[in-house]
């Protein structure tokens, strides 16, 4: 059969009945909607309650925040109820975990240097401006468990691993590979997030650690060769002021922030829009969301600790 013969078997199905009335059906506009969106999303409000109110743009920009923030909750929820529940993905998390540590640790170690520093520096001239010298290494030293590790840590997790999960599971999503998995029974949560997520827990944990004692190192080593500080002065003056409270704040951060770092990357991911350039905005949505929740949640944790836990020596 030739080409034009072949070509003109081809039956060509009528189109669909449409009403006389022109009206157009509820499903019918709800398949044009997965259509033109590129299909159902994950943890996303339905377009009905993004409306832009007339006249109003900015009202419509906040509806579509708030909309957003309860998806991120709701799915920090379902995450937080799928940890607990059979099967527990064991190889995965291992896996996981093993990858964001291997792409963070490196980059952690090489902030947490200059960042211990510049702590000490700064503390160090104040102090020898004000003749508190001998304050130096407690001041220096609880910044740096406290603040600068924990923010430190969960950065670099969020930049290199948060920012390789959103890519893979936005990659699976543009290639329908998470509704497979709906369609086949099995929880894109558990079996995906939960992983992933428990991943950055653990590394940010054990990151954190690094981090302090990096940090303090360095802050030690250019408050007392760069500055010319006592070394005994430094050491004394942080265990006088110090209390293993201050160590529990970081790890809480750590973990707080790992968890915060983990959703929201897969949160990212699982609604990734269509295509290449779905996955790359994607991506840098999550590490800006991130780095903003990351300093805000910091501020609060830190607020409500100075004022619950006083001070040694209060």
């Amino acid at each position: 059969m030739s080409r034009h013969a072949g070509a003109r078997a081809i039956e060509v199905l009528p189109r669909q009945l449409e009403p006389r009335s022109g009206a157009v059906r509820a499903g019918q506009q709800r398949h044009r909607e997965r259509v033109a969106g590129g299909g159902a999303r994950l943890y996303v409000a339905d377009d009905d309650d993004k409306e832009r109110v007339p006249g109003v743009p900015l009202l419509g920009v906040v509806s579509r925040g708030l909309s957003v923030v309860g998806d991120v909750f709701a799915l920090g929820l379902d995450t937080a109820r799928a940890s607990v529940r059979r099967p527990f993905a064991a190889r995965e998390v291992l896996e996981q975990f093993w990858f964001v540590v291997s792409v963070s640790w490196i980059p952690a170690i090489l902030v947490a240097i200059p960042f211990g520093a510049v702590i000490a520096l700064q503390l160090g001239t104040l102090t020898v401006q004000v003749g508190a010298q001998s304050f130096t290494g407690a001041a220096s030293v609880l910044a740096v468990i406290q603040q600068a590790a924990p923010i430190v840590t969960t950065l670099v997790i969020a930049g290199a691993g948060g920012a390789a999960i959103c890519a893979d599971l936005g990659s699976r999503r543009i290639r329908d590979e998470i509704d497979a998995m709906r369609v086949m029974g099995v929880s894109p949560v558990q079996r995906l997030v939960v992983p992933r997520v428990i991943a950055c827990i653990g590394a940010a944990v054990l990151l954190n650690g690094l981090v302090s004692v990096v940090g303090v190192l360095g802050g030690y080593f250019f408050n007392v060769i760069v500055q010319g500080g006592t070394p005994g002065a430094y050491l004394a003056s942080f265990t006088a002021l110090a209390q293993i409270q201050d160590l529990y704040v970081g790890e809480l951060k750590a973990v707080i922030f790992g968890f915060i770092a983990g959703v929201i990357a897969c949160h990212r991911g699982l609604n990734t829009a269509p295509g290449p350039k779905g996955v790359g905005d994607s991506v840098n949505q999550s590490v800006v969301v991130t780095f903003l929740m990351l300093f805000f949640v910091n501020f609060v944790i830190t607020t409500l600790y100075l004022q619950l836990v006083p001070g040694k020596g209060a």
